[in-house]
C-alpha cells in the first residue's frame, strides 16, 4: 500500500517528500494467554519513531513496559505485506517485524537487555495467517476527498516463546490468540482515536477476537474498520460509540445502535505517556484490563463476553 500514489491528496501541489512527512504508519500485535497479556507496537510518525511494548503476567499481576523513541529517520514501514521487515534496534534493544503473508505467517522478534528497574525480556512470535486459518480485514477510510488511511487486521492462533528474568514460557497455538494490525494515513494533523480489542475464547471453546476504533474518518456509518472474528470468520459490526462516564481510568462503555455490541471495559493497568516536544505534542493512555458483555455474529449467534483480557487505547497526537 503507497499513499505516495494518490493523486493530489492536498489541496495545493506538494513536492513528494511533504506528501510523505504526511503520512503516519505503525504496525501493532495483541497476543495473549491464560498466562500472559502482550501488546506492542512499531510507530513511524516521520518527526520521531517510536516502539514499544507492555507485557502483563496475570499470573502475578506486574506490568512491564518497554519502549523507545528516535528522533532520527532510521526505518520506514514496508509497503507491501507479502514479504517484508523492519527493525528497530538500539543499545540493549531489539524489535523486528517480518510480515511473510506469502508463507501465511507474521513473525514478531523482540530482544530487550535488563536494566536496574526492569528484567530481560525476550520473545518470539509467529501468527498462523494461512487463508484456511484467519479471514482477515482490509478497510480504507476517508479524512477528505482525496486523503484517505489504510488498514490490515487478522486474528490468528499464535505460537512462540517468550522469556521474562530467565523464566522460559512456551505459548500453545491451542490456547493463544493474536490480533496482527497494519495501519498507514493521511491522519489529520490534530488526529484522535479510541479503539478497543481483546480475544478469548466462547463457551463452546471456539477462539474469537475483536477490533473496535472511533476515528476521523467520514460516513462511519457506511464505513469503519471495527470486526469480530469467531472461528476463523469475520463480521463487520457496525459504529459504535465509547464513552468513560468515569473518565479514562473508569469503566469504558462500548455500544452501539444495532445490538450487536454491548461492552464495558474495565481497566486493570495505568500506561500512560505524554510527551510534548514543542512542534509536536502526544497523550496516549493505554491500559490493560477485562471485558464483560455481549458480540454478535453476523449469523446472528450471541457471544458472551466474561471478564475477558484486552487492552483500551485512547490517543491524541499533534504532528
Amino acid at each position: 500500500m503507497n499513499l505516495l500514489d494518490v493523486q493530489k491528496p492536498y489541496r495545493y501541489p506538494l513536492p513528494r517528500w511533504v506528501r510523505d512527512d504526511r503520512i503516519k504508519e505503525w504496525e501493532g500485535f495483541s497476543v495473549q494467554d491464560e498466562r500472559f497479556c502482550l501488546e506492542a507496537f512499531l510507530g513511524n510518525f516521520k518527526m520521531f519513531q517510536t516502539a514499544k511494548i507492555f507485557l502483563y503476567n496475570k499470573e502475578n499481576e506486574e506490568t512491564y513496559v518497554f519502549e523507545k523513541t528516535s528522533f532520527r529517520k532510521n526505518w520506514q514501514l514496508p509497503q507491501q505485506l507479502e514479504n517484508a521487515s523492519v527493525e528497530c534496534r538500539g543499545s540493549g534493544f531489539f524489535f523486528r517485524i517480518h510480515t511473510w503473508l506469502k508463507a501465511n505467517t507474521v513473525k514478531l522478534d523482540i530482544d530487550i537487555a535488563a536494566t536496574r528497574k526492569q528484567p530481560a525480556f525476550t520473545t518470539h512470535l509467529a501468527f498462523a495467517m494461512g487463508s484456511r486459518e484467519t479471514t482477515p480485514v482490509v478497510v480504507s477510510l476517508n479524512f477528505a476527498d482525496r486523503r484517505n488511511m489504510y488498514a490490515y487486521k487478522a486474528l490468528a492462533a499464535v505460537r512462540g516463546d517468550i522469556v521474562l528474568d530467565g523464566r522460559h514460557v512456551s505459548l500453545d497455538p491451542a490456547h493463544c490468540s493474536g490480533i496482527f494490525r497494519d495501519y498507514k494515513g493521511f491522519f489529520p494533523y490534530r488526529m484522535r482515536l479510541t479503539s478497543c480489542g481483546g480475544m478469548g475464547f466462547d463457551d463452546e471453546g471456539r477462539r474469537y477476537g475483536f477490533h473496535i476504533v472511533e476515528n476521523q474518518a467520514r460516513e462511519t456509518r457506511k464505513n469503519n474498520e471495527n470486526v469480530l472474528w469467531l472461528d476463523k470468520r469475520m463480521t463487520p459490526l457496525p459504529p459504535v460509540l465509547i464513552t468513560m462516564p468515569g473518565g479514562p481510568e473508569s469503566d469504558w462503555v462500548i455500544q452501539d445502535l444495532d445490538g450487536m455490541v454491548d461492552l464495558v471495559f474495565t481497566p486493570n493497568t495505568k500506561n500512560r505517556f505524554r510527551a510534548n516536544f514543542f512542534v509536536a505534542k502526544g497523550d496516549f493512555f493505554a491500559p490493560m484490563g477485562y471485558y464483560n458483555g455481549m458480540l454478535v455474529s453476523a449469523k446472528g449467534e450471541q457471544i458472551q463476553v466474561r471478564n475477558h483480557w484486552g487492552i483500551g487505547e485512547k490517543l491524541y497526537l499533534r504532528v
